[in-house]
Order: structure tokens, then C-alpha cells, then sequence
């Protein structure tokens, strides 16, 4: 007995046809790949809320956008990774006021000792028209796109001698930041203050290059800087954050569907990092005192609120008096 070659239906040959035809004409596309770029490590809450969002934008567009997190500056210090943003070798960032500042003076407001008087003023700003002003005039002056702000925390001073008023740090060799602004509470105080990227402060500290820092709680632990500081001081002089951007050039090319998904999403995901990082200062005094650290709490805010009020509108002030008067009207 012969059989006859098994021949493929026309059927089953149409369907591949048509198959073939949408690969080609891009009908099936990989994802669009995005680089988020950050500084801090992967136990913090910005870091846990970065990836949340990246696999909630990756459902939400069914898959058509892949974001990949990069914390711990693993792409660059903070300084560097805002360059890449306008660059376009990262696509999206976390990065604080006084960076966004550097482009429109006003968005460092937020970083001024004293200036936030607590969470809910932190809130307040965040839904205001004030903020959604001042993104959209750091949009066009960067082109990029602000979509989404995150509580990081009251600052607090770590050194080797208790601090309890202003004149307590008179002298003192502190770490800021390297943005201008930061000089302002340094300034109020009568301290030195010492510019030095947030990835090398662990080791100025240790090696005694500067006497002290400023920081929130929960980097305080995360970036372990009370193994070589004898004292945590709770001076609460700056109540900062952090904003999230996108690039210009990513963000223009999204469809408005994608753009309302990212803003939801990185919206929702900052949200939530605020509250975990509002939850873990709040149960972080204890933690510190368990593990051995003097805990100042005795501290004069009252004083240290008076000498800031005396510089905010001095020669580090990047905001005029209308926009600073707006801030403080906030509720």
C-alpha cells in the first residue's frame, strides 16, 4: 500500500501566512525597555516601591514596557544620574529637590530647613497647584517630565557629641549635600558645612574627614551610619523629599493612555513609600536605643526653627518671596 505525502491545508497555510505577515510588519513588538536610576539601597521603601511600580506598569500595558531598577548609584551618583536623565542614557529617576532645584530654583523649596512643618504640609504640597506649576516650568526648561514626589523623612544629625541647640554644632565639620541649599541650615547653625557625595559619607565618617551628617532615620540605618557616629540628635530641621522624573524624550514619545498609567501608577507608588518611610522613622527611635546608639531627644527645635527662619530668604534662597509665601500658606 502507497500513501500520498501529507500536504498542509490551506487552511493551516493561510494562518501561517497571515503569522508571518504580522511579525514583519511589527505586529508583535518586545517590550520597550526603561533604566530607572537611583542612589539608594535596596532595603528602603524608595527601592521596594520602584519595583512594585515597574511590574504594575508592565501589567498595565500588557507588557509593553519593561522598567529596570537600578539602585544603590549602581548608574551613577546623584549628580551624575541627573545628567544621564537629560542625556538619555537613563530614563528615569529618583532624585532630590535641590537637583531639580538646579534647573528651576523654586522646586528646592522643600529642602530648606524648616520649611515643611510636617507630613501633612508634605501632602498638602504634593497635591497643590503650586507643585504642578512649578513641574510644568521645570518641564520647559529641561523637557523633562516630574510625574510623582515621596516623603523622605525629617533629617536628623548624627556626630560624636550630643546635640541640643544651634550653638552645639557651631564649628562642627557637616556633610551636606552637594547642592547649594544645604549650606542654608549649616549656615544657621554656625557649622561648616562640607560638600560630599551621599555614596562616600560611610567612609568620611569613619575616617573623621567630617564631624557629622544630616539625614532621616531610615537612611540612617539603611546606609548604617550610626556604626561610626556616637549620637543621634533629633533636630528634625529639614522635612525632605524626592521627586520622580521621567525623560523628555521617553515621556513625549509615550501615547496619553501610557502617560496616564505611568503618572497613576508612580504616583500611587510614592505614596505608598512615604507612609512605610513615616511608619519607619516613628518605630526607628527604639530600634537605634536597642542597638546601643545615644538617642539626643531632648532637643530646642523651637531654637533651631528661630535661626532658620532668620536665612530662608537669604543669599541661598532659590525661590522668590511670592512663591515662598505660597509654600508656607499651604494646609
Amino acid at each position: 500500500m502507497s500513501f500520498a505525502p501529507h500536504r498542509p491545508s490551506r487552511v493551516l497555510l493561510a494562518f501561517l501566512g497571515a503569522a508571518v505577515a504580522l511579525l514583519l510588519s511589527g505586529g508583535v513588538q518586545a517590550a520597550q525597555v526603561l533604566k530607572w536610576a537611583h542612589v539608594y539601597e535596596t532595603s528602603t521603601p524608595y527601592h521596594t516601591w520602584a519595583l512594585w511600580a515597574a511590574d504594575q506598569v508592565k501589567q498595565k500595558t500588557d507588557g509593553r514596557y519593561e522598567i529596570q531598577v537600578f539602585p544603590a548609584a549602581s548608574l551613577g551618583k546623584e549628580n551624575q544620574i541627573n545628567e544621564a536623565l537629560s542625556l538619555g542614557t537613563v530614563d528615569m529617576i529618583y532624585t532630590g529637590s535641590t537637583f531639580v532645584g538646579r534647573v528651576y530654583g523654586p522646586l528646592a523649596i522643600p529642602s530648606g530647613p524648616f520649611m515643611l512643618r510636617d507630613f501633612d504640609h508634605f501632602n498638602a504640597y504634593a497635591a497643590s497647584d503650586l507643585f504642578r506649576d512649578m513641574g510644568d516650568e521645570y518641564k520647559k526648561r529641561s523637557g523633562n517630565q516630574i510625574v510623582a514626589i515621596t516623603y523622605y523623612g525629617r533629617r536628623m544629625a548624627t556626630s560624636n557629641k550630643p546635640i541640643r541647640k544651634p550653638a552645639d554644632m557651631k564649628g562642627m565639620k557637616l556633610r551636606v549635600p552637594p547642592a547649594p541649599l544645604f549650606q542654608m541650615f549649616a549656615e544657621s547653625v554656625g557649622a561648616n558645612a562640607t560638600p560630599i557625595a551621599f555614596s562616600e559619607v560611610y567612609l568620611a565618617l569613619s575616617q573623621g574627614a567630617v564631624d557629622g551628617q544630616e539625614n532621616p532615620l531610615p537612611t540612617i540605618k539603611a546606609k548604617k551610619f550610626y556604626e561610626v557616629q556616637k549620637y543621634i540628635s533629633l533636630t528634625g530641621h529639614i522635612i525632605d523629599s524626592l521627586v520622580t522624573v521621567i525623560s523628555g524624550n521617553r515621556w513625549n514619545a509615550f501615547s496619553d493612555a501610557d502617560k496616564e498609567v505611568f503618572k497613576s501608577v508612580l504616583k500611587e507608588a510614592a505614596a505608598g513609600a512615604s507612609k512605610d518611610i513615616l511608619k519607619s522613622e516613628n518605630e526607628l527611635v527604639q530600634w537605634f536605643k536597642d542597638q546601643g546608639v545615644n538617642v539626643v531627644e531632648d532637643v530646642d527645635r523651637a531654637a533651631f526653627r528661630a535661626a532658620a527662619m532668620k536665612v530662608h530668604n537669604g543669599k541661598y534662597a532659590s525661590w522668590p518671596k511670592d512663591i515662598y509665601d505660597r509654600f508656607q500658606a499651604l494646609k
